[in-house]
């Protein structure tokens, strides 16, 4: 726009954002100019056109007075040097502040609820004690201190006592939301602060900007109670930007099962089949156990738990147990490991013959019965046989009138065959003399059972003993 006067300002045709250059010749005076400036600063624009107005008359007065008493060159060099010392002038005493401006000032005051800041204008700028901290029991003297350079924000030129209102946290949100737009962009882990618990979820704060977290991202497994992650700091991965709204979708879960994919393949990396390692037994099935191996779970099976046989899992290894495995295979594709147990404990056989020296007094139980003796658990995987010659002193026809699966016995080593994977056994041996029932005093005590005292005047006759014959 071509003006000639302040009064030709088109003011209609400029919005509050805009920012306007102002040109002028060297032969324009000084006031004319800083009236232009002037009357472009909206606030306070009648006070200052009124000044400037009575500046420029004294100084265009001034002026024609100068250039009579003073020679051309000496006029010329002075106006150059008043045209320098002017604009120094209008851009030191002259700022010009619009609402939302960002600018940097200088702290010259701490109270307890507030902070003044230089900006460089006719008033200082004031922030407020929550712009810097949350805890409003906190003494920002230990927040910041006076000298300090702070970028602000214009929140209000005139607050209505003639200050201006500032923010930090404008500032800060301006340039940690180009933080997070990074991390949404490089796929980077955030920590937020649990806020509050809403409809749907929780918010966090990510460096001064609210993120909405959804129930389903808060774990990996349901969450019935979200109350329990307010006031905790989470790591959270950034899922969706809403750049127009200002709007930040977070995740939990995320990062959980990222982390639990890492450990994974660290793990997979540190196995190696034929190791040794310790592990703790998760669950129980009827074929075998879950164990922990370093995150990963490998299964022990019931065959590989012990030499001997093994009813349930349950009876070697409950959850929780910490044992020493030994890894038998992988098969990284399908995530199988396979332990084994019992290849960790010496074998029964190895040691038998050192253990039931023979002519020694051994316990165990019966474990099975056949029909030429019984099978006798010295230890799990390790049985003797006691021949059925060798469980009584007098003969038996069948094994079950003696012994039962279960019944806890004590035999006499005879002998021991490590080659053959044989121990004879004899419970006879066991048993005291006194003790051993013979024929003899079996024979006796059945004449007992049949003998019938004889009554008095009681006349008995062969024929009383034997059915008539028709029967």
């Amino acid at each position: 726009f071509a003006i000639e006067s302040a009064g030709e300002i088109p003011l209609a045709e400029f919005k509050p954002d805009d920012v306007v250059g102002i040109i002028a010749g060297a032969s324009t005076p000084e006031w004319i100019i800083k009236e232009v400036v002037c009357r472009m600063s909206v606030l306070d624009m009648n006070e200052q056109v009124d000044e400037v107005m009575q500046e420029g008359a004294a100084a265009a007065e001034q002026e024609a007075v100068a250039q009579v008493d003073q020679p051309a060159e000496a006029a010329e060099s002075e106006e150059s040097q008043q045209d320098a010392d002017f604009m120094q002038s209008v851009e030191e005493t002259l700022r010009v502040l619009r609402k939302g401006q960002v600018l940097t000032g200088k702290i010259v005051q701490i109270t307890e609820n507030e902070v003044c800041v230089n900006i460089g204008y006719k008033s200082d700028g004031f922030i407020p004690k929550n712009e810097f901290s949350d805890d409003m029991d906190v003494d920002l003297r230990t927040v910041v201190n006076v000298g300090d350079e702070i970028d602000v924000c214009v929140l209000k030129v005139n607050d209505g006592e003639g200050n201006v209102l500032l923010s930090k946290k404008r500032v800060d949100s301006r340039k940690n939301w180009g933080t997070v737009m990074e991390m949404f962009k490089n796929n980077e882990y955030a920590e937020g602060v649990c806020k509050e618990v809403v409809k749907g979820g929780v918010i966090a704060n990510i460096l001064g900007i609210r993120a909405f977290i959804p129930a389903s991202q808060l774990s990996q497994n349901y969450v019935e109670n979200m109350q329990q992650f307010v006031g905790q700091t989470l790591q959270l991965k950034i899922i969706e930007v809403d750049e127009g709204r200002k709007r930040v979708v977070a995740s939990r879960r995320a990062v959980l099962a990222e982390q639990a994919e890492a450990k994974k393949k660290e793990a997979w990396e540190k196995l190696t089949a034929g190791e040794t390692i310790l592990g703790t037994v998760k669950r129980i099935t009827d074929f075998g156990a879950f164990v922990d191996v370093g995150g990963i779970d490998g299964l022990l099976h019931v065959t590989n738990m012990s030499w001997g046989r093994v009813n349930h899992p349950s009876d070697v290894v409950k959850p929780g147990d910490e044992i020493e495995v030994l890894i038998l295979a992988l098969d990284p594709e399908k995530e199988r490991v396979s332990l084994g147990r019992k290849q960790l404990l010496p074998k029964p056989w190895e040691v038998a013959e050192q253990k039931y020296p023979v002519g020694s007094i051994v316990e165990g139980t019966v474990a099975r019965i056949v029909s030429f003796g019984a099978f006798i658990e010295l230890e799990p995987g390790l049985d003797g046989l006691v021949h059925i010659s060798q469980i009584a002193r007098h003969r038996i026809d069948k094994v079950e009138d003696v012994l039962e699966v279960g019944q806890k016995i004590q035999a006499k080593v005879l002998d021991v065959n490590t080659a053959d994977k044989r121990i004879s056994l004899s419970i006879r041996e066991t048993l005291p003399e006194e003790e051993a029932p013979r024929y003899e005093d079996h024979e006796d005590s059945m004449e007992d059972s049949l003998y019938i005292p004889p009554q008095e005047e009681t006349t008995f006759s062969l024929a009383d003993f034997f059915p008539k014959q028709d029967d």
